[in-house]
């Protein structure tokens, strides 16, 4: 089961723009659980989820951390909580706008928050301290049930985040905090104008000479939640686009280098095996392909990006794949596999989807609609056609958006890279997912043998 990130979402709730890389996501704890411990009442459940929190916590007062959480989290859970804290006390705004005392981490004003803001710390911690316990019970409901889970580890950071605001000298920053270089894509399929996320770009450099300290602990945080972790935007360990902090979109950027293979080699030395998914679409040079396959990293197929005039546009078709592998029908950068399929003219694809639709018809053995009025049933099967394909490649892995096995389009996507609003709002309905669908899933994973057939 792949998931998207679990951090603690910022503006936009995008999970790619956490204000921590290593605390929960507050929305995913679970209150069935506080109600079963006792911190919650059926009255509670009818309050917004933050209320919600705040009454658990006034139920578990006086109650200490959980010693294994206190232990595994001391390195990051109190400047996360001072973070959460300071910013709840001014109004939200990002850290920069705190007052300069706050904002630069001088001790002695530090020191005064946490003694005048002790309850709201602590109720951090608390939060904290429920998401993993939640998490280690989740965990090992899958494990029981022979599921592993896949995390995803974002390549670059929320600008407002704990993370930047304490390690200010790892990113490129001005005096006073903001950005001077900052992240994103060239123009591409997604966009004319490139995506300028907005998040700082590292100072390699300096985290290199604490031996990529902070990444390490990164790393081994993402792998204790996790039985194997996707990559994002793996392209960025070997070059960055780098876009001048005042141009207000991707067009004016330029290359930089990243890490490259002694970051992988430092990681692995500190951690041993990495379990690693590389998300390496996009401008994919030989340097990505050497790192990723010098490490043993199975790179990611595409199969929405099989039928278009992208020159990769063959390396995605199923026929081509190599075993080390992991197959999707589109991601969540990506429209719905039927949304992607009934997309024919939109401005954002053009007399392209037409073409696409043409070319995915022919080769998943469907009748194109122009020859048969009966493809129109094929048609609104195209998301089972398409994981048919996947499933029956020789990639060892092979991954299907929940969108996908419910057939569901456009109005079901999650993300529109590029555009600020309107994203990351998709949830899945208790029960979707119906017996039915798991039958057909399970027939073709005994079909293409990814699972063995019951007894």
């Amino acid at each position: 089961w792949q998931m998207l990130p679990v951090g603690p979402t910022g503006y936009g709730n995008s999970p790619y723009s956490a204000q921590s890389a290593f605390a929960g996501n507050p929305n995913l704890v679970s209150r069935e659980r506080l109600v079963a411990d006792g911190l919650l009442t059926g009255a509670d459940r009818a309050r917004p989820p933050g209320e919600q929190l705040q009454a658990a916590f006034a139920g578990a007062a006086g109650a200490v951390l959980d010693e294994g959480f206190a232990t595994e989290a001391r390195a990051w859970v109190d400047d996360f909580a001072l973070y959460r804290a300071i910013k709840a006390a001014h109004g939200h705004v990002q850290w920069t706008r705190w007052p300069p005392p706050l904002r630069d981490r001088h001790p002695d004003a530090l020191a005064r928050f946490r003694d005048a803001h002790a309850g709201e710390l602590d109720f951090e911690r608390f939060v904290q301290a429920r998401f993993f316990t939640d998490w280690r019970a989740l965990r090992a409901y899958a494990h029981a049930r022979g599921v592993a889970l896949i995390g995803d580890l974002p390549i670059v950071l929320a600008h407002d985040s704990a993370d930047v605001w304490l390690n200010r000298g790892q990113f490129h920053l001005d005096e006073a905090g903001e950005p001077t270089l900052v992240a994103g894509v060239p123009p591409d399929y997604f966009s004319a104008t490139g995506q300028r996320w907005g998040n700082p770009l590292y100072r390699w450099a300096e985290m290199r000479a604490t031996g990529f300290a902070w990444w390490i602990a990164r790393f081994r945080a993402a792998l204790a939640l996790f039985d194997a972790v996707r990559l994002d935007h793996f392209i960025g360990y070997t070059r960055s686009w780098a876009i001048p902090a005042g141009e207000p979109t991707a067009v004016k950027g330029k290359w930089r280098p990243g890490p490259g293979a002694r970051f992988f080699k430092a990681v692995g030395d500190a951690l041993g095996e990495l379990p690693l998914i590389a998300e390496d679409l996009g401008l994919v040079t030989p340097a990505v392909e050497s790192l990723r396959t010098r490490f043993g990293f199975p790179g990611i197929k595409l199969l929405q990006f099989a039928f278009g005039t992208d020159p990769q546009g063959p390396s995605f078709l199923p026929h081509n794949y190599p075993r080390e592998a992991v197959a999707y029908t589109g991601t969540h950068d990506n429209d719905t596999t039927v949304g992607w399929f009934s997309d024919l003219g939109t401005a954002g694809r053009g007399a392209q989807g037409a073409r696409e639709r043409r070319a995915a018809l022919r080769y998943l053995g469907a009748p194109d609609d122009e020859a048969r009025d009966e493809a129109r049933d094929e048609g609104r099967e195209i998301h089972w056609r398409m994981i048919r394909a996947i499933m029956a490649s020789v990639a060892n892995v092979a991954i299907i958006p929940a969108q996908d096995l419910l057939g569901l389009g456009s109005e079901a996507r999650m993300n529109h890279p590029g555009t600020p609003t309107g994203n990351w709002e998709f949830r899945l309905a208790p029960g979707a997912l119906t017996p039915a669908i798991a039958e057909r899933l399970r027939d073709l994973g005994e079909t293409y043998e990814r699972r063995r057939p019951e007894a």
